[in-house]
């Protein structure tokens, strides 16, 4: 078993940089791809980002996709998002997940998640 808690989130002007963490305790994060989720108000969790175990790979959405960065560090267990120019449609609650197999954490489907950070872009 493991767990994941982010950080990082807050409220930033619209054009603002966030850098996000999830910190993961438990080993098996060092072998698993990690990603991030996001869910606005009164919308459906939406995939962010994904990175496989070896880092070697990564994935984004179209909407972030030359705005964001995830990277990781293993010797700490932990994921990053780096996001820049920041827009008022980023306002959502940022999930961290988890999963042995990166085409079920993409598809939402991981088996681990933490509770959520807050980034709210002012405009």
């Amino acid at each position: 078993q493991g767990q994941l808690v982010e950080s990082g989130g807050g409220l930033v002007q619209a054009g603002g940089s966030l850098r996000l963490s999830c910190a993961a305790s438990g080993r098996i994060f060092s072998t698993y791809p990690m990603g991030w989720f996001r869910q606005a108000p009164g919308k459906e969790r939406e995939f962010v980002a994904a990175i496989s175990w070896s880092a070697s790979l990564t994935y984004y959405a179209d909407s972030v996709k030359g705005r964001a960065t995830i990277s990781r560090d293993n010797a700490k267990n932990t994921v990053y998002l780096q996001m820049n120019s920041l827009r008022p449609e980023d306002t959502a609650v940022y999930y961290c997940t988890a999963d042995g197999r990166i085409a079920r954490l993409r598809a939402g489907t991981g088996d681990y998640w933490g509770q959520g950070t807050q980034v709210t872009v002012s405009s």
